[in-house]
């Protein structure tokens, strides 16, 4: 059997006609048969649920910032901008 494109073991290509994964030693007999499967890679499966993957990383409640800071962001960068700009033509008189 020839070996797959991508080790299902690890995710490492796997060169064309190589006996085993380069990264991490599996072969047709510890890793990439048909019965194999690309659990270890951290993909999602088919019925991946993304409300339920954000609660188990970050817990129940989220700390995204409110909407309404975006335009404090705004001035913070106009008022930085201005104070260089300052500094710099000042630096002409």
């Amino acid at each position: 059997m020839a070996p797959p494109e991508i080790c299902p073991n690890c995710g490492a290509d796997v060169p064309r006609n190589a006996r085993a994964c380069p990264e991490c030693g599996a072969d047709e007999q510890t890793g990439w048969s048909d019965d194999a499967h690309a659990q270890r890679l951290g993909l999602p499966e088919e019925h991946f649920d993304h409300e339920e993957f954000v609660q188990g990383e970050f817990g129940a409640e989220s700390k995204v910032r409110p909407r309404g800071m975006k335009w404090l962001w705004w001035a913070v960068a106009i008022m930085l901008l201005a104070a260089f700009a300052y500094t710099f033509l000042r630096q002409f008189h």
